[in-house]
């Protein structure tokens, strides 16, 4: 395996916001651990006849994720009457059915509990979000064909 393909698979892990991935060929093993701020790459060569084995640990600073929410230290009294509908798996964010489709929801308008407010796609499935109570779009705190974590924040709702 080529150095720049070592490299190409350590940003897209930490890009991915899997927290470990590991990788085994014939001749080859990679970990790679993401955590809060680094990732480590552990590479351990297989030895052959001549060779010797040979294990690298890098250190490469994960990237900075986007801000798509609030830190919870700055959330103001009236969000915190909210509630928030969460993303139920790590995928794209989607706000349309298809690009040529109106929006599942917008701020300002009223769902009900098994409304349909979003898309989330992951590995080629298309799975919908539905909001598990009733009550007003307040904030939709994700961009359209964004990647979502699992338990992030997408909108947040006044269920009064």
């Amino acid at each position: 395996m080529e150095l720049k393909e070592i490299q190409n698979l350590i940003k897209f892990v930490a890009k991915s916001g899997a927290s470990e991935v590991k990788l085994e060929t014939d001749d080859i093993k990679i970990t790679i651990k993401t955590g809060v701020g680094k990732t480590e790459t552990t590479i351990i060569q297989q030895p052959t006849a001549t060779h010797i084995p040979i294990a690298t640990t890098v250190a490469v600073p994960a990237p900075a994720q986007e801000e798509a929410t609030p830190p919870a230290a700055e959330v103001t009294k009236e969000e915190s009457n909210y509630v928030e509908i969460k993303s139920p798996i790590i995928g794209t964010f989607y706000r349309k059915p298809s690009p040529d489709k109106p929006t599942f929801v917008k701020v300002g308008d009223s769902i009900d509990t098994g409304d349909t407010v979003c898309i989330i796609e992951a590995m080629k499935l298309f799975n919908e979000v539905e909001s598990e109570f009733s009550g007003k779009i307040v904030k939709v705190l994700v961009d359209d064909s964004s990647p979502v974590e699992f338990d992030q924040p997408l909108f947040l709702v006044d269920p009064s």
